[in-house]
């Protein structure tokens, strides 16, 4: 279980965190939502002690992260940001990393969850060069490296900020569907696609620095609060969309 008790954090004069108070529970998925600079993404970095909180603490398994060893706190979690830089190297060399001696079945199905398969059969084989950088990957093939690195970590937490943004709905909806199955980990995962957000466990609704409202994508829907209008909003903006693209 992950607890944040009475977290607050500040940017200067800027606020990113107000007295949040959440638990997750263990092998869940939870959904981070809310508008942009609302503190989602903030929510992550005291997790993972990217930025420790001003005040309040938070809790991996009943201890406060700052009492473990850094190097021990990095093996619980995985991490997968939206910006991935892969290095100069093939495909299997940049999932392997996470876990060297994994072996290749291991290796072969954190790749098929992530969708990277394709990707491989695109360029011609496992040890073809991604580029520098992964120069020779689209932002969501880079993405989908990223991902199948995390899942073959193997480790317990895995943290993704908006990191199947680069996606189409296709297969951000297999990913988000592995990522809740694959070694049935605990995975916190800030979202704006709908995609993603209906496969969660459970929501929390971030907003000037509060979580504002919990629950199931249905409890908050039928709340009729801040999540429901925000779920409406996103709804018309891919309707829209998606006629603008059949027009």
């Amino acid at each position: 279980m992950i607890e944040l008790k009475a977290i607050e954090k500040r940017f200067g004069a800027n606020v990113g965190l107000k007295d949040v108070s959440v638990a997750m529970a263990r092998r869940s998925v939870t959904a981070l939502v809310g508008p942009s600079g609302g503190g989602a993404s903030t929510i992550l970095s005291p997790v993972a002690r990217l930025h420790d909180a001003d005040a309040g603490e938070v809790r991996i398994c009943g201890h406060d992260v700052r009492g473990y060893d850094p190097a021990t706190l990095m093996d619980q979690l995985a991490i997968v940001f939206q910006n991935v830089q892969l290095f100069e190297g093939g495909i299997a060399e940049n999932i392997r990393v996470a876990r060297p001696e994994a072996s290749d079945a291991e290796l072969h199905a954190a790749a098929a969850a992530a969708g990277v398969v394709e990707i491989v059969e695109r360029l011609g084989g496992w040890d073809a060069p991604v580029g520098e950088g992964g120069a020779a990957l689209s932002g969501g093939e880079r993405q989908r490296v990223s991902i199948a690195r995390a899942l073959l970590k193997d480790a317990p937490i895995l943290l993704l900020d908006e990191a199947t943004s680069g996606l189409d709905a296709l297969n951000e909806a297999a990913v988000v569907t592995a990522l809740s199955r694959f070694g049935q980990r605990t995975v916190l995962i800030v979202a704006h696609r709908l995609e993603t957000i209906a496969r969660a466990d459970r929501i929390l609704f971030v907003e000037a620095g509060r979580v504002v409202e919990a629950g199931s994508r249905d409890e908050l829907i039928a709340a009729g609060g801040r999540f429901a209008a925000y779920w409406k909003h996103r709804q018309a903006a891919r309707n829209w969309t998606f006629a603008q693209e059949h027009s």
